[in-house]
């Protein structure tokens, strides 16, 4: 999943880059309004954080050319200009929601996930099953059939999942999971990916401290062998 975040501000084009690669997001930034029409174009982003108040274009002109090439394309206003007629003229111009700043971080990630559920930008056929779980990436869960328990899942969890999954009975490496999900441009501490399969074996184990879905292959990585 690839996001185009478009800020001025270097501090909070930061902050928002660090808390959306956190989630396991490709993130790519732009610092203006000309050099986010630049990246929309080049690399094809899957949803839009588009500022309002930049320099060169600002973002209400941006929203518009972005329509006229991709009218589908899921766009999220984040401004502090959030009068009630700014908010209604982004909706009118065709964003999907807006963010007023300040904002926290729990309010960013719980926008941008519901956006990607109400856009549909993952369908249900890529759906999978891990063993008694149903994996559902266009919605961030996963359901247990046998008593209806729903958990949700980040970006990051959800490509881990399908990593091991696509690798049934194979072990997959550390090196392998950084690389995958992760990025070779991001190397995470090597205690990063043991926190992140702790946080899913709590998820989707009956009990982490004896994992039967995720196993530890010591010195090398994990596996997945129902």
């Amino acid at each position: 999943m690839k996001i185009l975040i478009a800020e001025d501000d270097a501090l909070t084009r930061s902050a928002m880059e660090k808390i959306l690669r956190a989630e396991g997001y490709d993130v790519v930034a732009a610092v203006d309004g000309l050099d986010a029409m630049h990246c929309f174009q080049r690399d094809s982003p899957d949803l839009v954080l588009l500022d309002i108040m930049m320099p060169g274009l600002d973002g209400y002109a941006v929203c518009r050319r972005m329509r006229a090439f991709s009218p589908q394309l899921p766009v999220m206003f984040v401004s502090a200009k959030s009068e009630e007629m700014d908010v209604a003229h982004g909706l009118q111009i065709g964003g999907d929601d807006f963010l007023r700043k300040p904002f926290g971080k729990s309010e960013l990630l719980a926008r941008v996930h519901a956006l990607i559920r109400r856009s549909g930008l993952s369908e249900k056929s890529n759906t999978f099953v891990f063993g008694p779980w149903l994996i559902e990436p266009g919605i961030l869960c996963a359901k247990r059939a046998i008593d209806n328990e729903v958990c949700e899942l980040t970006w990051r969890e959800l490509s881990m999942l399908r990593l091991l999954h696509q690798h049934l009975g194979n072990v997959v490496t550390k090196e392998e999971f950084i690389h995958h999900c992760w990025g070779f441009e991001y190397f995470p501490e090597s205690r990063t990916l043991d926190q992140h399969v702790l946080n899913l074996r709590k998820k989707l184990e009956l009990d982490p401290a004896e994992p039967r879905l995720i196993r530890t292959v010591r010195g090398v990585g994990y596996v997945y062998d129902v």
